[in-house]
Parts: structure tokens; C-alpha cells; sequence
């Protein structure tokens, strides 16, 4: 069994724009995805701390950017949700202002962690996110979340589907794909791999 470094994680700070992100000591890893995509569960699952990210049945409660500490300064940063919140369309401008300055500008960040249902893959703002990211060499892993909602046959195939449309647009090299289910922790060692590999260059 795959050690999980990411059971220490603790939470670190919570910030409104890139001026009030704590400093870049380390590797960041950002957790992006639309509001029902399932982010704190996913984050929950994977350090082993139903309480560490915060969790509703209301999507769009996150509306920080939240900063969970691993170690040596290296974090996992939990994005605000697009989509569904019930919030004013100015607040909503301004979350995506603060979201894309925050991918564009942050010094550190090593990767991206794009939740997606797996009912709904690939919906508009999972496109821009890996269109943005490819622009920048970033590296994306897609999680396909709540695949306990389908039979395992064709959870696999919908993934397949997805990893067929990434190399025909020739992204699959910086693209990676799996499917997950934080409710019956399934996909949780394989996501522990690619934060490791993420991270790596930043391990003291």
C-alpha cells in the first residue's frame, strides 16, 4: 500500500485574491472544478480528514481560496467552485478574476487537479482550465469524480472517451486522467502517485 503523505495536512490560511495567498515556500497544487465537481470530498478522501475542507450540500460554499500545509511549505490549494453558487454575477466576475490571477501569477504552483462529474466531463470551464494550462506547460490531472455513481464498465469507458478527446487536441502529453470516488474511496493511491510526482521537485 502506497504511503499517503497527505494525512498531515493541515489547514494553513484562507485568501480572497493573489495578494493575500501566504508565501510560496513550496510546491502548490491547486484543486479546480466546477461547484458540484466534489472538491472537499475529494480533498477529505485524500488526507483522510472528513473536517479538513469544508463540505456542502449547497455547491459553491468555497469561496477562499483555502491553503492546506502537507510539509517543508508544500500545499494543496482548494479553488472557489464555478458554477452554481447563488451569489451575485459581480461576486462571481470576481472569483474568476482571482482564480486566473492566481493560476497565472502564483510562483510555485506545480500542477493542477481539475474535478470533474463524470456524468458531466468536459463542460466549458474545464476546457478553459486546460486550455489555459497547456498555454502554460502546466501540467493537469483530471479527476473523475463520483464514479460510484456508474457501473464500473461504463465509468471506464466515459474515461477512455475523455483520454481519446485529450490526445486528438495533442494535450494527452501533459494531461493525465482517472476516475474517483471519495465516497467509497476508490482512485485515492493513484491520485497520491501524481501529487508525489508533482511535488517532487520541491521535496527537501
Amino acid at each position: 500500500m502506497i504511503a499517503n503523505p497527505y494525512r498531515k495536512a493541515h489547514f494553513l490560511q484562507s485568501a480572497s485574491n493573489l495578494a493575500q495567498c501566504p508565501v510560496a515556500m513550496g510546491g502548490e497544487v491547486a484543486f479546480a472544478g466546477r461547484s458540484n465537481a466534489g472538491k472537499s470530498s475529494a480533498i477529505n478522501a485524500l488526507t483522510g480528514n472528513r473536517n479538513l475542507a469544508r463540505t456542502s450540500k449547497t455547491p459553491g460554499r468555497t469561496q477562499l481560496l483555502n491553503f492546506f500545509q502537507v510539509d517543508d511549505g508544500r500545499c494543496l490549494v482548494d479553488l472557489p467552485g464555478y458554477g452554481y453558487a447563488k451569489v451575485s454575477k459581480s461576486v462571481k466576475r470576481q472569483w474568476d478574476i482571482n482564480i486566473s490571477e492566481y493560476l497565472r501569477c502564483r510562483k510555485g504552483l506545480r500542477g493542477i487537479v481539475l474535478l470533474m462529474d463524470i456524468r458531466h466531463p468536459l463542460q466549458q470551464f474545464d476546457t478553459m482550465i486546460i486550455n489555459w494550462a497547456v498555454e502554460a506547460e502546466m501540467r493537469v490531472h483530471i479527476l473523475l469524480t463520483k464514479s460510484d455513481k456508474l457501473k464500473s464498465g461504463a465509468a471506464n469507458n466515459i474515461r477512455l472517451k475523455v483520454c481519446r478527446h485529450l490526445q486528438e487536441a495533442n494535450v494527452g502529453d501533459l494531461v493525465s486522467v482517472q476516475t474517483f470516488s471519495a465516497r467509497k474511496s476508490e482512485g485515492i493511491e493513484q491520485l497520491i502517485d501524481t501529487l508525489n510526482k508533482l511535488l517532487e521537485s520541491t521535496k527537501s
